[in-house]
């Protein structure tokens, strides 16, 4: 619009199109003048008939059931490290360690799966931000020390005791690509090897001088797209060539002191992961510990119910940036788009029956507004931002030196599922709930995890809750809605028959036994929260 000038936060270029992968050409200029906006833009519409919490209580009631026949066991709940440590890094040591008591403490989300970046060097790439270091120089000698940011966070990961970390790549080094680049081409076939040769060593330099232990790599991330316009990294990894990839890397892991799983293909869409893994999955059967896609078709239940019949086990390893009418521009920090993350990993873990689900990043600078010149904008829907986070900060940390985190309802819907749906636990249905109701119930030595999704707008419910045989004592309850941030909630008649009230437009977590001490700790001492002294895999800080 002419005689008009938009100043973007120094991380945002223009809104692209929407596109089927997290995908985002966008620049990050390293100076940018702020932006003076007065007031939160308004609030993004959504397809979907939710909004806020409404004051009429039509409260129905419905008795529902766990079935007694168990499903998979579920291995964790994570989300990656790419990208913000790099910003992240130049905070405060007490800023860093309250991110990681964030993302990994008992009182955080306790994400049982970390992801680390190992990163292609970014040559080419034109949005720094986007561009972590590689330790492969360019006379093929390692430098260990190059990703320091990257390295900080895996370190408190492994501090905290994270169950899996996993090492995964967004591009092979220059060195084995064909343009020699971080972007823009594809893996060279001749250098499979090599890149396989490459990736077993930066495991075994984690372990030997770290003391690191990953329990998985995955070598290629949404192989389709090479990310041609250079926003951000990626490779083409063609679909013949994956299965030499798999089996390489898994040699030469196997080769080491401890087991390490591959990970493979993760396809930016399900349908893809559907359509191409019959042409590699068989020549790759023994080397693949798990399959991994990605969720950016956001598939239905016809077609998530196909991934069931994959032969290996397979999880979601990415989602993110839905805004109501697919992938692109928004930031919705409210239980709107947590409701929408709800109903995804119920839809990922029983209609699909992946075994875990991991979120994309788990910190994001794309807040879509300034919270130190627009007061409370990082609780208000805008449509300039990204729902690609969990946790938010100041995307002018580096002008104003605000080093504040701000949590969404995406945030406190996964800390519902991550910190008490533990690696081991094995999922079971729920039947019986009515329209507009979801539930999902896992069972572990503790006890019993039930989540129960109300995503009715004006409805709550008054739920009979049974066990295939008895807990041994009513349940603890907490609540996540519009007002609410995992907060006890009330059980009311006795321990043989508990009931509970799912307000409209809420997640209710129900937690049968002693894992229930796991949310009693304060929010006020989640951020207090350090990692322990001793960690499983000694990593030092």
């Amino acid at each position: 619009m002419a005689g008009v000038l938009v100043v973007l936060p120094l991380w945002a270029g223009p809104a692209p199109a929407a596109t089927s992968s997290r995908t985002s050409p966008t620049s990050r200029p390293v100076t940018a003048a702020r932006s003076r906006s007065t007031s939160p833009p308004a609030r993004a519409s959504d397809t979907r008939p939710r909004g806020a919490a409404t004051d009429r209580d039509t409260t129905g009631s419905a008795a529902a059931s766990v079935g007694s026949g168990g499903a998979q066991s579920i291995d964790g709940f994570g989300a990656s490290g790419a990208w913000w440590p790099t910003d992240v890094s130049h905070f405060s040591t007490a800023a860093q360690r309250k991110l990681a008591a964030l993302l990994f403490s008992r009182t955080g989300l306790e994400l049982s799966q970390y992801r680390y970046n190992i990163g292609g060097g970014g040559v080419g790439v034109k949005d720094r931000y986007k561009a972590p270091p590689t330790v492969l120089t360019a006379s093929g000698a390692y430098d260990w020390g190059a990703d320091p940011a990257g390295l900080a966070f895996l370190k408190l990961a492994a501090q905290y005791h994270v169950p899996q970390l996993i090492g995964f790549v967004n591009s092979a080094p220059p060195a084995f690509t064909t343009n020699h680049q971080s972007c823009g081409g594809r893996l060279d076939p001749s250098k499979i090897g090599a890149f396989a040769v490459y990736l077993a060593a930066v495991v075994d330099h984690l372990r030997a001088a770290e003391h690191i232990d990953l329990s998985y790599v995955s070598p290629m991330n949404e192989p389709d797209a090479s990310q041609a316009a250079c926003y951000q990294e990626g490779m083409v990894v063609p679909v013949d060539e994956r299965a030499p990839l798999v089996n390489a890397l898994a040699a030469d892991l196997d080769a080491g002191s401890a087991h390490v799983g591959v990970i493979a293909d993760e396809s930016s869409l399900v349908s893809q992961l559907l359509h191409e893994a019959p042409a590699w999955l068989a020549q790759a059967r023994k080397s693949v510990a798990v399959v991994a896609h990605h969720g950016y078709d956001y598939p239905g239940a016809a077609t998530l119910a196909q991934v069931t019949k994959l032969p290996v086990k397979h999880w979601t390893t990415e989602i993110c940036c839905f805004n109501g009418r697919g992938f692109g521009w928004q930031y919705d920090p409210t239980m709107v788009n947590g409701l929408w993350l709800a109903d995804t990993i119920w839809a990922d873990l029983v209609e699909a029956r992946d075994s875990a689900f991991d979120w994309w990043v788990a910190a994001s600078p794309n807040l879509g507004c300034d919270p130190m010149q627009v007061a409370g904008c990082q609780n208000q829907v805008n449509p300039g931002g990204r729902n690609d986070g969990l946790v938010y900060f100041d995307p002018y940390w580096n002008l104003d030196s605000n080093q504040t985190f701000y949590l969404t309802k995406r945030y406190w819907v996964m800390a519902a599922f991550s910190r008490f749906v533990r690696p081991g636990s094995v999922l079971h249905p729920v039947t019986g709930l009515p329209d507009g109701l979801r539930g999902v119930a896992f069972e572990a030595h503790t006890g019993w995890v039930v989540e129960i999704i109300n995503g009715n707008p004006d409805r709550a419910y008054a739920l009979h809750l049974h066990l295939p045989y008895q807990a041994g004592q009513a349940p603890h309850a907490y609540l996540t809605d519009a007002t609410h941030d995992l907060a006890a909630t009330a059980v009311r008649g006795t321990s043989l028959d508990p009931w509970m009230r799912s307000p409209e437009q809420s997640l209710t977590t129900l937690v049968y036994g002693p894992t229930a001490s796991r949310v009693q700790r304060t929010k006020t001492r989640t951020a207090q929260a350090g990692p322990s002294s001793r960690s499983r895999n000694r990593a030092s800080t």
